[in-house]
C-alpha cells in the first residue's frame, strides 16, 4: 500500500468540515491501526483514554501535551508516546496542529 500525505490531509479536511470529524484512520490491520488527527488553534482535544498503546508523530503545529502527569511543549517534528489506559490530550493549541497516530494493536482491538 501507498498513501499521498497530501490526499490523506485533504480527506480529514473535507472530513472536518463535512462531519466536523478530527480523526481519519487510513490503515488498519490486527496488528496496529493508522491515522491523521487534525486540531484547530484553539480547539478542545476531546479524546479519552485508549485500550491500545500510542504513538503521534507531530506534522505540524504547536501546543501543549499532557501525558499522565507530565506536561510538555510539542512542535513539529516532535514524537509522543503514550501508554494504554493513560490520561492525555492537546492543549493550549497556538498553531494548527496535525499529526500522524499510529496504535499498536489495532485502535479498539483491547475492548
Amino acid at each position: 500500500m501507498n498513501f499521498k500525505l497530501i490526499d490523506l490531509r485533504n480527506h480529514l479536511n473535507e472530513l472536518k468540515v463535512v462531519e466536523n470529524n478530527a480523526y481519519y484512520e487510513f490503515l488498519k490491520v490486527s496488528s496496529m491501526s493508522v491515522g491523521l488527527y487534525k486540531l484547530n488553534k484553539g480547539e478542545r482535544d476531546k479524546q479519552k483514554p485508549h485500550t491500545e498503546d500510542e504513538v503521534y508523530f507531530i506534522l505540524e503545529g504547536e501546543s501543549s501535551f499532557q501525558n499522565g502527569d507530565t506536561i510538555t511543549q510539542i512542535s513539529k517534528g516532535d514524537i509522543l508516546f503514550v501508554e494504554a489506559h493513560k490520561e492525555h490530550r492537546f492543549f493550549d493549541i497556538t498553531e494548527d496542529l496535525t499529526t500522524l497516530v499510529f496504535f499498536s494493536p489495532a485502535e479498539h482491538a483491547n475492548k
